[in-house]
């Protein structure tokens, strides 16, 4: 991603997946904590619901062709240059598990393990910490291993929910971490392709200089750039918090009205017992 485009379409793709799963997984499990088992997508109904789900069915494929069609136009930086033709097969990856949620719900596949599906997508999130930031060093490269270590995250939630699929934490951690990549991924774009955002007393990355290879944000003095490295950790702590609060306060507001739904619930059906079950009539001597 050498642009300011590419991060923020990754941005807009990564976010609204993540707060809608971060939701679908607290809803499913307050409705029965001890029934709950975690889904590699949660459906909804009716279909227009599940419009982000069509939305990458779509789009996943368009950005894999485009990442391919940049390895082959590119000359210069093999090193560079075979990372759009690894992060193309990331794409495809993910691109295979939204057609096998498709298949599954369409045909009724369920006989075959969703623990598997889980799996892929923990190898594609661990290829994806292997490819994040290629050609790209210093307080850049750095600002990038904080993506890949997010990455890592959401491989571990993967592979731990192939084994155990009942663990309602490693969910909201994934969920919590994709959300979490796509507040970041924004974060990178603002602070090392623009003017108006970068950080003080150095320069954009532009893409002329990646493609030559070991591209970084330029920094008068060593001091900006050291500044620059506490600026983005905090900045870092800051999309954590944030995240994770907001976590929190959607799992409060929906047990709230999990626990008012339930109650109308009660008292609806001990109205209707008390109807069909009259009080008996006093006899008169």
């Amino acid at each position: 991603m050498a642009s300011l485009a590419a991060h923020l379409t990754a941005s807009l793709l990564l976010y609204p997946v993540g707060v809608r799963r971060l939701l679908c997984s607290i809803s499913l499990y307050l409705k029965n904590p001890s029934l709950y088992r975690s889904r590699i997508w949660y459906l909804s109904e009716p279909k227009w619901r599940n419009l982000d789900l069509y939305t990458l069915l779509v789009l996943l494929p368009i950005a894999s062709l485009s990442h391919i069609s940049i390895f082959l136009v590119l000359s210069e930086n093999p090193t560079y240059r075979f990372s759009f033709l690894h992060q193309a097969v990331v794409v495809f990856i993910f691109w295979a598990l939204l057609i096998f949620v498709v298949l599954r719900e369409s045909f009724d596949l369920f006989s075959f393990p969703e623990n598997l599906a889980f799996l892929f997508a923990g190898i594609a999130f661990l290829t994806e910490f292997h490819l994040t930031g290629r050609g790209i060093a210093g307080l850049g490269g750095w600002v990038y291993r904080i993506l890949g270590g997010l990455a890592i995250l959401c491989s571990a939630c993967c592979v731990y929910l192939s084994i155990r699929p009942s663990a309602f934490f490693a969910d909201f951690m994934l969920s919590s971490g994709l959300v979490l990549k796509g507040t970041w991924v924004l974060q990178a774009g603002l602070s090392l392709y623009t003017d108006a955002f970068g950080l003080k007393g150095c320069d954009k990355i532009t893409g002329v200089s990646v493609t030559k290879g070991g591209a970084d944000v330029r920094c008068e003095l060593d001091d900006d750039m050291w500044r620059g490295v506490v600026l983005m950790n905090l900045l870092f702590v800051g999309h954590v918090v944030f995240v994770f609060i907001t976590g929190f306060v959607s799992f409060g507001a929906l047990n709230r009205y999990t626990n008012t739904a339930s109650g109308r619930l009660l008292a609806e059906i001990g109205s209707e017992t008390m109807l069909m079950h009259p009080l008996p009539e006093l006899e008169m001597d």
